[in-house]
């Protein structure tokens, strides 16, 4: 049931034609640039959190991180194939979201909607103070403004993506292939050493590694497969984003979150080869990637070109949620879950509002966490996994009902994808739920109480309306339009003619006070009214308060009362100034008295632009 303002197949002002703007969608390689950077950006982070967990069990721990990694490959390889799946079954966009609607019921699609929006925002906050982090780190003398330089990356990007997601995705090629490339060239050169080329990066800071822990027992090792599929977050964003891709959509898309998996697979599987092959030892102060760099290209320029490649694509890796999310937000409005207006798409096939809703609620967590990158990591990527965990379970479901040729095997492996990612998820929030996990538990289910809050709110008024019900004929009803005015002027002219186009009968209506000033006033608006005799009655509103809204407010139920059958307008005449900036002189009584009468009364509200030219 919808309560959409436009009629069926309309399209709202300022929108293009479903099948219109292709120029604007993505294609295989842009769809990367413009919906992997988040999951790219994440082998800068993945293998640190695998190590980190595991060097509380020494040296002997640091040996598991390949047989670790390994396993996250080929979680990343199920996730692939599912949403590959998903992105076939469900062209429309959504992922988990879509998934979940049709196979698991509507509160188990607002969970993973939920999840969804919460990983999203998170994501923006987590890359935008990561990626300043590592500006902070090549230059210590910005760390005391870098939430300013926080709230100025998150500006940047949104006024990209607010110039359409292909924008984004041409702006941010370079800086993807420019990370990859350098990521695999420092995969290719290590593999080649028999030894680090360089420590100098590790030297002077203190290791992290334990030195009487040598038991690596099966917590541990969940513990640390938990952490580093935190490099997966981001593999869910194409699926949810189908229709951002050009025809055929399903294809492209497909085509992308392929080349995604392969990518992230080689350098997640490269760079935990490299960890155990210089058997490095994460160190305070110096990131895992840093010290890799450092190992295999040496402490030269091409140490710095990837800091800055990593630097640069952390920031940048919060376009994934400005292309996932928005899409989201639509199909959540479509389906009366959200305010209909994150359903409406702009020029360059934007959805504007989910934009600037998602940059808001990012900023807001940014100032919360004075940009600090610690204060929201425990916060991250829980929801991501409740969304792949509901996508495989739905997914299994859908090939049981579908019963295909060859069905048995891909539910097996939707099936064993949803049990890796349902026990990541269960791990993920018990270790960081002291840390902060728990807002995330409380968040979830707020927001899904909300969710089914509008949709209630859509059904009352769809009932109200008639939705779906054939209405009565139109008629004609006897008419008074009620012109407020002030003074005599071209603009009451304008307003009384077109009140008489209008309606049966104009009354003019002015509020008077008993100030002097104000009588004195009130006079001469009389006697020139006198004289100019249009023909229009001009009736007082006497007011012993200073209010202009609620008089108006009152005399219109005076009306409505006393002749109940009449159809009452309110016509409000303002002037349109030729420049913008000369809004801000005008009084903004047209605005006030069009609040009282909307909320005071049932009335028909007309407001009149006089143009100024």
């Amino acid at each position: 049931m919808s309560v959409l303002t436009t009629e069926p197949g309309a399209t709202p002002t300022g929108e293009e034609p479903p099948d219109g703007g292709e120029r604007h969608r993505l294609t295989a390689i842009t769809g990367l640039s413009a919906l992997s950077l988040d999951a790219m950006a994440s082998v800068a982070y993945g293998p640190e959190a695998i190590v980190l967990v595991l060097a509380a069990a020494g040296a002997h721990g640091l040996g598991f991180t390949v047989p670790v990694t390994l396993a996250i490959a080929a979680l990343l390889a199920v996730l692939v194939a599912s949403y590959r799946q998903v992105i076939a079954a469900f062209p429309d966009g959504g992922g988990s979201y879509a998934v979940a609607r049709v196979h698991l019921g509507a509160r188990t699609s607002l969970v993973a909607a939920a999840s969804l929006v919460l990983d999203y925002v998170l994501n923006v906050a987590v890359a935008v103070t990561a990626g300043v982090a590592a500006l902070t780190s090549a230059f210590p003398g910005l760390y005391g403004q870098r939430l300013w330089w926080c709230l100025l990356v998150l500006v940047l990007i949104t006024g990209v993506n607010l110039r359409g997601i292909v924008e984004s995705a041409r702006a941010f090629i370079v800086p993807t292939a420019v990370f990859v490339v350098s990521i695999l060239v420092l995969i290719g050169v290590g593999l080649f050493r028999s030894a680090p080329v360089s420590t100098a990066a590790a030297q002077g800071h203190a290791s992290v590694l334990a030195d009487n822990a040598t038991t690596v027992g099966a917590l541990l090792l969940l513990r640390a497969f938990a952490s580093g599929c935190a490099a997966l977050t981001g593999v869910e964003a194409i699926a949810n984003a189908v229709p951002s891709f050009r025809a055929p959509r399903a294809r492209r898309a497909q085509r992308a979150e392929v080349a995604l998996g392969a990518v992230l697979g080689v350098m997640l599987i490269g760079l935990s080869v490299l960890i155990s092959r210089f058997h490095l030892q994460p160190v305070e102060g110096v990131t895992v990637l840093a010290q890799l760099a450092d190992a295999s290209l040496g402490h030269n320029w091409a140490f710095y070109v990837v800091q800055f490649a990593t630097m640069i694509l952390l920031a940048l890796s919060a376009n994934t949620s400005f292309g996932g999310l928005p899409v989201l937000l639509k199909l959540l409005a479509r389906d009366n879950y959200l305010p209909h207006v994150f359903a409406l798409k702009a020029d360059r096939q934007v959805h504007r509002h989910g934009v600037l809703a998602l940059a808001a609620v990012s900023a807001a967590l940014l100032v919360f966490s004075g940009g600090d990158t610690n204060t929201l990591v425990p916060l991250f990527a829980i929801g991501v996994f409740v969304g792949f965990t509901i996508a495989q379970v739905g997914m299994v479901i859908h090939w049981y009902g579908e019963r295909s040729r060859g069905w048995q095997g891909k539910a097996v492996l939707n099936g064993f994808g949803g049990l890796l990612t349902g026990v990541a998820a269960i791990v993920v929030t018990a270790t960081k739920f002291a840390e902060g996990a728990w807002l995330i538990v409380i968040a979830l289910p707020l927001l899904v109480v909300a969710f089914e809050a509008v949709h209630r709110a859509y059904g009352r008024i769809g009932e109200r309306l008639g939705l779906g019900r054939i209405p009565e004929p139109p008629h004609r009803e006897r008419s008074v339009v009620i012109v407020p005015v002030s003074s005599l002027s071209r603009l009451t002219s304008e307003a009384l003619t077109a009140a008489a186009s209008l309606g049966d009968e104009v009354r003019a209506v002015t509020v008077c006070y008993p100030d002097p000033e104000d009588r004195a006033h009130l006079h001469t608006l009389e006697r020139d009214w006198a004289r100019w005799s249009p023909g229009v009655p001009l009736v007082r509103l006497a007011s012993e308060r200073r209010t202009l809204g609620r008089p108006i407010a009152a005399y219109v139920r005076e009306v409505t009362a006393a002749e109940p059958a009449t159809r009452v307008t309110v016509l409000i005449a303002e002037t349109e100034p030729e420049r913008l900036w000369q809004r801000l002189l005008q009084n903004q009584r047209g605005a006030v008295v069009a609040h009282a009468v909307r909320r005071e009364t049932g009335a028909v509200i007309c407001r009149l632009r006089f143009r100024l030219l």
